[in-house]
């Protein structure tokens, strides 16, 4: 025999190895591993993770004031999270991958569930289990009249409780709760939707902001935005037609008490026209009221001042006469910060750099600021500086910031200006003079056509979680059989999700009703039991066989 086996072993046959891994087989681990359920979940909980930075710092989208204040309160930082995104954590590629991943995974999940969930919604209730005792719930009792009679009655009263039944040879099955299953599914339907939404928004959808003088107006184009942030799909022939004109605003203070300072109200008054030759609306801008024009919705995000100036170069010709915005650094004083330039100057190209304070002080060591936020007592004070602004070297330079590295500080003394005061620059530069002060708000335009989508997925997804949380997915069995001593009925249940209990009063509830119309006067010749025999392991096995038919 072992010169058999060693012949066997001489032409040629081997040993059985190992089957390979190919790379089909590493692509469906991946997609089952992707589109598991906790996959999704830790997807999810990611996702969540990292809006948190979009929530606590500034974005350029939002609020590009805010993000220039960020750059000058923490230098040394701002250049590392700039780099991350962190300043547009929302259109961050990081971002974007974990939300095609979680949308990936969902739709991996949910839609091959939908499909079997539909299968299974056609499917009968399971036969009846032969030992109904051995179920979680039983009892049995002896009925008034024959089987058959007894058997069609408790079929008129399960199908009248709404049951989805089965019938057989002596039994009758009865399954109830399918709107669990549907709950279930509507929910992560519905999570799928808000995704779907939140993607048509980046896509067709646009954010802008826009800084606006009091007297002044702009239209919807993107040449006329300050900052403007289109959808990956958006032309700027998508942008609505609109425009707007801020012909007047307000703000108020509280004057006293530990909120001193705090602003009380803001309203910013505009005229606008939804389309070129429109009828002219006009409407009340306050925080969190936002105007509604074509689709668009405008927000009031922020307030500020904007002294205006007039500025006389050497030749004696007026080269400047124009409200100025001035960024506020301080929020309890409303102290702000602004350059003014001036390139048509002869015969040097002007800057200024400074500050203006609504209600100014000076201290006795010379240090200015403002004490409340209303220009109750307006002043600006200023640098000057003479030379190239460099504004045609190619390089695009922030309004708010002023490039003195080719230029020279003129000598002249500094001092706080109060409206209709002058500053006489030397060597024949010219004049400038502080002529008063208007306000400014800063208003952010947003179009997003997913936000109703998305109102209606959150709806159906808290509808889901309702449906999933209240209903109870349950199954009754009845068994009708004689004896020598007569009708025999015996009942058996099982609920497949009832976390919050209560299945055990309604097949009560529903056994105390089947013994008033079928028991006959001798009663019950066993009591109900609500566990499970657990010395009898064939019955676990019925059990568990009776709750995976029908998935």
């Amino acid at each position: 025999m072992t010169a058999g086996v060693a012949d066997v072993a001489g032409k040629g046959m081997t040993r059985p190895g190992k089957a390979k891994f190919g790379p089909v087989a590493w692509l469906r681990w991946i997609w089952r591993q992707l589109t598991s359920m906790r996959t999704a979940l830790v997807l999810l909980f990611l996702l969540a993770l990292a809006s948190i930075p979009g929530s606590v710092l500034p974005q350029e989208g939002i609020d590009p004031a805010a993000v220039a204040q960020y750059y000058t309160a923490h230098p040394a930082l701002a250049p590392v999270l700039a780099k991350l995104s962190g300043f547009d954590v929302f259109g961050a590629p990081w971002f974007a991958a974990i939300y095609i991943l979680l949308f990936t995974s969902l739709a991996g999940c949910v839609l091959p569930r939908a499909y079997r969930l539909a299968k299974s919604s056609r499917q009968p209730p399971p036969k009846a289990p032969r030992h109904l005792g051995r179920l979680p719930q039983s009892t049995d009792f002896p009925a008034a009249g024959p089987a058959d009679e007894a058997l069609a009655a408790a079929t008129r009263m399960l199908r009248a409780r709404r049951f989805r039944l089965r019938t057989g040879d002596g039994w009758v099955s009865a399954e109830k709760g399918y709107l669990h299953e549907v709950g279930n599914l509507l929910f992560h339907l519905a999570l799928l939707g808000l995704l779907a939404s939140i993607a048509l928004g980046g896509l067709f959808g646009y954010k802008a902001n826009k800084l606006l003088v009091a007297g002044e107006g702009f239209a919807n184009t993107p040449t006329a935005l300050d900052v403007f942030h289109p959808g990956r799909l958006v032309t700027a022939s998508d942008l609505q037609p609109f425009s707007i004109t801020m012909t007047k605003f307000t703000a108020s203070y509280i004057t006293s008490g530990s909120q001193r300072g705090q602003p009380a109200n803001f309203n910013a008054s505009l005229s606008y026209t939804a389309q070129p030759g429109g009828p002219v609306g006009h409407y009340d801008l306050q925080v969190n009221h936002p105007l509604n024009v074509d689709g668009v919705q405008v927000f009031l995000i922020g307030h500020g001042y904007a002294p205006t100036f007039k500025v006389t170069d050497g030749t004696g010709r007026v080269v400047l006469d124009q409200p100025v915005p001035f960024i506020p650094v301080e929020e309890a004083g409303l102290s702000s910060d602004g350059v003014i330039k001036v390139p048509d100057a002869k015969p040097q190209a002007l800057g200024f750099s400074g500050e203006f304070l609504p209600t100014a002080y000076e201290t006795i060591t010379g240090s200015v600021g403002s004490e409340f936020p209303a220009a109750n007592l307006p002043r600006v004070v200023l640098v000057g500086y003479e030379g190239n602004l460099q504004l045609n070297n190619g390089q695009p330079q922030s309004v708010y910031s002023l490039n003195t590295s080719q230029m020279r500080r003129i000598d002249y003394p500094i001092k706080m200006l109060a409206p209709g005061q002058s500053i006489v620059l030397p060597h024949g530069l010219g004049k400038l003079t502080f002529t008063g002060y208007r306000q400014w708000a800063s208003l952010a335009i947003t179009y997003d056509p997913g936000q109703l989508p998305a109102l209606f997925s959150a709806l159906a997804a808290l509808a889901g979680l309702i449906l999933s949380f209240l209903v109870r997915r349950r199954r009754i069995f009845v068994r009708v059989s004689e004896n020598g001593n007569g009708t025999v009925v015996q009942l058996g249940g099982l609920t497949r999700s009832d976390a919050a209990g209560g299945f055990e009063v309604e097949f009560a509830e529903l056994t105390g009703e089947f013994k008033r119309r079928l028991g006959s006067a001798a009663g019950s010749s066993a009591p109900a039991k609500s566990a499970v025999d657990e010395t009898s392991k064939d019955g676990a096995d019925e059990v568990a066989l009776a709750q995976s038919k029908g998935e």
